[in-house]
């Protein structure tokens, strides 16, 4: 197997979309594979990849990463020269991985339990990751309140995962529209990685044509 050969595993109607603009910041090359619900997402060769029959996933040479936020992160770590992630020993590496999981863990469990209109029961707070959504909402509001991005003038692979939170959460209105989310969201929604990947996977939606 080619040591340095990068697969992607997606489908444009999922979280693959975080990874194609991670892996689209990064400028490296890479092979898109395409797999669908219910099907090639759930055949043997697949689940042999990812178990959970869930996209997206990666293979870089003998490394196969699933988990969104732990793709952008491993990402970030193989392709340093793309500088989306503090060196080992720079200070603002404990930050980037605060933000990182505050958004697969915390983050994304309110807005998801929120979206399914479940509230935590007050007496119920403590046993929960995040307490509850409003003070989840608070503390990433502080967090984008002290520059352009979670590292203050620093973009990070951080902020494709987290700042997908953020677009996914205006978008749907699981996220309350507060000044600080959408001029956040503004600043990154014109990064040309961002644009190329949406571009990309728009082309890949069902009912396109497709170019060859």
């Amino acid at each position: 197997m080619n040591e340095s050969r990068l697969t992607f595993y997606t489908n444009p109607q999922s979280r693959g979309r975080i990874v194609r603009w991670m892996l689209e910041e990064t400028g490296t090359p890479y092979e898109t594979v395409v797999l669908d619900y219910g099907t090639s997402m759930k055949a043997p060769d697949y689940l042999a990849i990812n178990p959970m029959g869930k996209v997206p996933a990666i293979r870089h040479g003998h490394v196969v990463v699933t988990e969104t936020a732990a793709i952008c992160a491993y990402l970030a770590d193989a392709f340093p020269s793309a500088g989306l992630a503090p060196a080992p020993g720079n200070p603002l590496r404990g930050s980037y991985y605060r933000w990182f999981f505050f958004g697969a863990g915390p983050l994304e469990a309110a807005l998801s339990n929120h979206a399914l209109g479940f509230v935590v029961p007050t007496e119920r707070e403590p046993m929960m990751g995040y307490g509850n959504y409003s003070l989840t909402l608070d503390v990433l509001e502080g967090a984008l309140s002290g520059g352009d991005y979670l590292l203050g003038p620093h973009f990070t692979a951080a902020d494709v995962y987290l700042g997908s939170h953020v677009a996914w959460g205006l978008k749907f209105g699981t996220l309350e529209k507060r000044p600080a989310f959408e001029n956040y969201w503004a600043r990154l929604k014109i990064r040309p990685a961002l644009v190329r990947a949406d571009q990309m996977d728009d082309a890949l939606l069902p009912g396109k044509p497709q170019t060859h």
